[in-house]
């Protein structure tokens, strides 16, 4: 692991971040309003110009006393500085502003994630997702993503394709470049990856494995791009330990799926994968690992959505730290013969095989 190993902080370091965690929540919404009314984008079209704060009142039209409450609280966060009466934006409230990835997690955690964090203490004591009661009496997330107000749905789903998004291209030659001609995708959400596997690759046929719900979603992108000749579809709850899955595949592919579950559901869903494929096949899984990360900040984002699972997915799953989740690979019968880094923004794939048994003489 490269990061995370050394208490580097003086006492007074220390204890000024200690006062940006207990003002965590006001610095997130400033941030966020400030982003919203247009102040910070006002700033960042006149440059190092600057802009006082009656100027700025009058462009977004808001009244005097909000914007200086918000731009006295801007200049703590770092997102604005101060020079002879002008404000001017910083390189932080530049991304704050237009950073794709910095807006895919604010919209997350804001319209997803804020209100239910309030029983993350609740869910660390019952193994349950607490938080999920703010949007309904579902189990987990997932029975209700189709059900989720719209903008919640909108803020979940920009934010998983977000990064599925930049994983998928380059990982579609890596996984058909060995002849795959019938795939199993199971937790196949919208169809993203079989509407782009089938696009890849004009003679492959793809069967997405979900929840009739997701299913219902998958199945209109897929008229829409037309490909409903070549995608079918298996709805199922995986949950449940004695459906098996359909055999006959190639492969089976699963991304962004497994780190939805529980390590003992990882292990029941990989072994009913293992009974389901034949010792020359392969289960290809595709997953974001914080331990595994180029940068201190991506291994941050990680293990702060790990939180999100616990109050509001599910209750029990995690972003897993690699060696977690290769455990729960090779306890279900399966080990890794290749392991590819550095797929896209953040994700690693995992292709794996049956451990085929020892014969004793």
């Amino acid at each position: 692991m490269k990061f995370f190993t050394k208490d580097n902080k003086s006492a007074l370091e220390a204890k000024g971040m200690a006062q940006w965690i207990a003002f965590g929540p006001v610095v997130f919404q400033v941030a966020r309003v400030l982003r919203n009314a247009g102040i910070l984008r006002i700033l960042l079209e006149k440059g190092s110009e600057g802009l006082s704060q009656d100027e700025i009142r009058d462009k977004v039209q808001l009244p005097e006393y909000g914007v200086r409450i918000l731009l006295e609280s801007a200049l703590g966060i770092g997102l604005v500085i101060l020079n002879e009466g002008k404000y001017t934006i910083t390189k932080t409230g530049t991304y704050i502003h237009n950073d794709p990835l910095t807006n895919a997690n604010m919209d997350f955690v804001h319209d997803v994630c804020y209100k239910g964090l309030f029983a993350l203490d609740k869910s660390i004591e019952t193994g349950k997702p607490e938080g999920l009661k703010e949007f309904g009496p579902w189990d987990t997330i997932y029975e209700g993503l189709s059900s989720l107000p719209p903008q919640v749905q909108k803020s979940w789903f920009a934010f998983d394709h977000f990064f599925s998004d930049l994983a998928f291209p380059p990982a579609l030659s890596k996984v058909y470049s060995g002849g795959i001609q019938k795939i199993l995708d199971i937790g196949g959400n919208t169809g993203k990856w079989a509407v782009a596997s089938a696009r890849y690759n004009k003679d492959l046929q793809i069967t997405i494995m979900d929840l009739p719900g997701q299913l219902a979603v998958a199945r209109e992108k897929v008229k829409e791009a037309g490909l409903s000749d070549r995608i079918s579809f298996y709805p199922a709850n995986l949950l449940d330990a004695k459906t098996p899955f359909p055999k006959g595949f190639d492969a089976i592919w699963m991304s962004q799926f497994l780190d939805c579950f529980s390590e003992a559901e990882i292990v029941s869903i990989l072994k009913r994968c293992y009974d389901s494929i034949g010792e020359d096949q392969y289960v290809l899984i595709l997953e974001a690992f914080w331990d595994e990360q180029r940068f201190e900040a991506a291994a941050f984002c990680l293990q702060q959505t790990s939180v999100y699972f616990t109050a509001l997915a599910n209750g029990n799953s995690q972003m897993y730290h690699s060696e977690i989740f290769i455990r729960c690979i090779e306890e279900a019968g399966f080990y890794v013969a290749e392991k590819i880094n550095d797929i896209g923004l953040s994700h690693t794939l995992l292709k794996c095989k049956k451990i085929k048994p020892t014969t004793s003489k």
